[in-house]
C-alpha cells in the first residue's frame, strides 16, 4: 500500500478529469496493484534490492536471483538482463523473457550533465576493460552503457562508481531516469542560463527518495539553458527551457508530456517563468503529479503524456499551481524555438576564453580502452573534463586555445573525430539484437556500417541530414523526430523474413517540430537500405530550392521520390 503521505488528496474546488473507468490513480483512491509491475512494487520497493545485490546475489551467482528481482527491481539499480545468443528477430516477440535472458547484464550508468574530470573518465573506461569485455556506448540519455556484466562484479563495480562521484541508481525502471543537461552548460557564450545547480539539486533531494522511487511508469527529465535547446526538450516528460523574462530576467519554462514510442507526443509548454532556485521544486510538483495521477492500470498507458493529453495544459497548471506548489507561476510566452538542435561537434569559444570541442564516436559506440586513452588525453591536455550528449556525443570543455589543434589531431588517430562527416555527426543507433531483449534487427553495426557507405557516395554533403536507427518500436533512438527514421522490424523479401525497417521521413524537433511521414506499406530490408537511402538523398539534392533542409523538402515531395521508386538526375 502506498504510503498516504505521498498521495495528493483533491481539495473540492480543484475539478479534475476522472476517466470512465478505473485507472489505478492513486490521488481517486485507486490502490490496489492492477499488474504485475505494480505487485512487484508494492511487495517491496526497489530500491531495496540493491542490498540483495551485494550482500547476497553477488557471493552466490546467477541463479539465486529471485525472478522478481532479477526482472524488476534490478532495473532500479540500472541493471538489464542481456539478451541471448542464438535467438533471431522472430523469437522476440514469441519468447518469454525469461527465455531471452542471458546470465549476464547491460548495466548504465547515469551523467545527469556532469562536468566528468578525466579520473571519472578513466573509472569508466577501466570498468569497460576490466568487467564489460571491453564494452561501452555513448547513449542518448547522457549515460555510459556496458554489457557482459556479472552479478558477482557489481559491488565492485558500484564501489568504483561512488569513489568518482557516480552512480546507476534509477538509471532504469519506474524511477527518474538519467538526466539530460545541457553539454556546453556554463561555459557557451550563447548561454540563457546555468541549468546546472538544479540537476544537482533534483538529484540531490529526489534519486534514491523512496517518495519518488514509484511512479506508473519512466520518467524522463532535461534541463537547458542554451538557445538552442540541446536537449531534444520536445520528447521528455519534463523540461526545463532557459527564457527571459521582461522583468525577473534568466528563468525557465517548463514544458510536460513529450515522449515516442508507439504513441509519440511533443511536450506542452505551459509559459511560465520559473527562477532557478525554484526549478527542483517543480520538477517534485509535476512529478508528485504523475506519481499520484498517473495510469497505472495498463503499462501501454501509464507515460505521463496521456496524462497531459487527456488533462490538457492548463488543466495540468491548475493542479500543480493548487494542489503541489500552493502558489501561482508566472506567466510568460514560452521562448523561441531553435532551427534544428545544436549537438556542439567541433571547436567552439567559451566566454571565458578557453575553447570547447564536441568529438563524434559512431552511432555512440565507443570502449573501455578508448575512455581511457581519452583520460589520458584529458590530463595531458588540461581539459576540464567532459561531457556525454544526447546524441551519443563527447564534449571537451576547457581547453586552452594554442593547445586545441594539437587535441584535435590526437583525437583524430583515436577515433574521436571533432570534424566528422555530416553522416557521422547526424546519425544515431540504439542498441538493437546484439544485447537487447526487446530488439527485432541489428542496430549498431548496421548503422556503421550505413555511415561508411554513405560517407563515400556523399563526401562533401552540405546540409545536415539526421539518420536515426532503432531495433524495435520503442523509439530509444528517437525515430520519429529524425530526417531519417528506421524502425526495425522483419520484412519479407523473395518469400522469406529479413531483417528490416519501417521508414519515417521528415521528422524534426525545433522549429517545425513534428514526426516523421510514414508511407503506406513501404518497407526497406536492411540489406537494400544503402542505396534506397541514397536515392532519396539523391533526389533530394536533385529538387530541394536553396537553403531547404530535407525535413520540408520531405513535407511537399511526391511518393516516388521518397520510396526511392524515382531517381531523379543530379542537379
Amino acid at each position: 500500500m502506498p504510503d498516504q503521505r505521498f498521495q495528493a488528496q483533491p481539495p473540492a474546488h480543484t475539478d479534475v478529469p476522472r476517466p470512465k473507468r478505473a485507472e489505478g490513480q492513486w490521488a481517486f483512491g485507486y490502490t490496489e496493484p492492477l499488474n504485475k509491475n505494480e505487485q512487484s512494487k508494492k511487495d517491496d520497493d526497489p530500491l531495496n534490492v540493491r542490498a540483495r545485490i551485494i550482500n547476497i546475489y553477488s557471493k552466490r551467482g546467477f541463479a539465486s536471483i529471485d525472478p522478481a528481482d532479477l526482472r524488476g527491481r534490478f532495473r532500479w539499480m540500472g541493471l538489464y538482463t542481456q539478451r541471448a545468443p542464438g535467438f533471431d528477430g522472430g523469437k522476440t516477440a514469441t519468447l518469454g523473457e525469461e527465455e531471452l535472458d542471458d546470465e549476464y547484464f547491460m548495466l548504465r550508468v547515469r551523467s545527469d550533465g556532469r562536468l566528468l574530470d578525466a579520473g571519472a573518465v578513466r573509472t569508466l573506461g577501466q570498468i569497460g576493460v576490466d568487467f564489460a569485455r571491453d564494452t561501452a556506448d555513448v547513449t542518448d540519455r547522457e549515460n555510459i552503457q556496458y554489457h557482459w556484466i556479472r552479478v558477482e562484479d557489481v559491488p565492485e563495480i558500484w564501489d568504483r562508481l561512488d569513489a568518482a562521484g557516480l552512480s546507476s541508481l534509477e538509471a532504469c525502471g519506474d524511477s527518474p531516469r538519467p538526466f539530460l543537461g545541457s553539454p556546453v552548460a556554463g561555459v557557451s557564450t550563447d548561454e540563457i542560463i546555468d541549468g546546472t545547480p538544479a540537476l544537482e539539486e533534483i538529484y540531490r533531494r529526489f534519486i534514491g527518495n523512496p517518495d519518488f522511487s514509484n511512479f506508473p511508469r519512466k520518467f524522463k527529465t532535461a534541463v537547458t539553458g542554451h538557445p538552442g535547446h540541446d536537449v531534444c526538450p520536445e520528447t521528455n516528460d519534463i523540461s526545463f527551457v532557459g527564457t527571459v523574462h521582461p522583468e525577473h530576467g534568466p528563468g525557465f519554462d517548463l514544458w510536460v508530456g513529450g515522449g515516442l514510442s508507439t504513441n509519440p507526443m511533443l511536450a506542452a509548454k505551459l509559459g511560465v517563468w520559473i527562477p532557478l532556485d525554484e526549478v527542483a521544486d517543480a520538477w517534485a510538483g509535476v512529478a508528485g503529479i504523475f506519481r499520484d495521477y498517473g495510469y497505472r492500470r495498463l503499462r501501454s498507458r501509464a507515460r505521463l503524456k496521456f496524462l497531459v493529453a487527456d488533462w490538457g495544459v492548463e488543466k495540468f497548471r491548475e493542479v500543480l499551481e493548487k494542489e503541489y506548489l500552493g502558489r501561482e507561476l508566472v506567466s510568460t510566452p514560452s521562448p523561441p524555438t531553435p532551427v534544428g538542435h545544436r549537438d556542439h561537434i567541433g571547436v567552439h569559444p567559451q566566454k571565458d576564453g578557453k575553447f570547447y570541442v564536441g568529438i563524434a564516436p559512431t552511432v555512440g559506440r565507443v570502449s573501455g580502452s578508448l575512455l581511457v586513452q581519452l583520460a589520458d588525453l584529458i590530463e595531458e591536455f588540461g581539459v576540464a573534463g567532459a561531457r556525454l550528449t544526447p546524441y551519443q556525443k563527447i564534449v571537451l570543455i576547457g581547453v586552452d586555445e594554442d593547445k586545441v589543434e594539437a587535441l584535435v589531431a590526437r583525437l583524430d588517430e583515436i577515433g574521436l573525430s571533432a570534424r566528422p562527416s555530416n553522416w557521422r555527426r547526424n546519425t544515431m543507433a540504439c542498441t538493437g539484437i546484439e544485447f537487447c531483449k526487446l530488439a527485432i534487427v541489428d542496430t549498431k553495426e548496421r548503422a556503421r556500417l550505413l555511415v561508411g557507405e554513405l560517407e563515400k557516395r556523399f563526401p562533401d554533403l552540405d546540409t545536415p541530414i539526421t539518420v536515426n536507427v532503432n531495433g524495435c518500436p520503442n523509439a530509444c533512438a528517437r525515430t520519429q523526430v529524425a530526417d531519417i527514421g528506421l524502425k526495425g522490424q522483419l520484412v519479407m523479401s523473395d518469400g522469406e523474413q529479413v531483417e528490416g525497417f519501417q521508414v519515417h521521413l521528415g521528422g524534426a524537433t525545433g522549429l517545425d517540430a513534428n514526426f516523421g511521414r510514414k508511407l503506406r506499406a513501404h518497407k526497406v530490408t536492411s540489406a537494400g537500405l544503402d542505396d534506397y537511402i541514397t536515392v532519396v538523398v539523391g533526389n533530394f539534392l536533385a529538387a530541394r530550392t536553396e537553403g531547404e533542409r530535407f525535413a520540408t523538402w520531405v513535407a511537399r515531395a511526391d511518393e516516388e521520390l521518397l520510396r526511392g521508386e524515382k531517381a531523379l538526375s543530379p542537379a
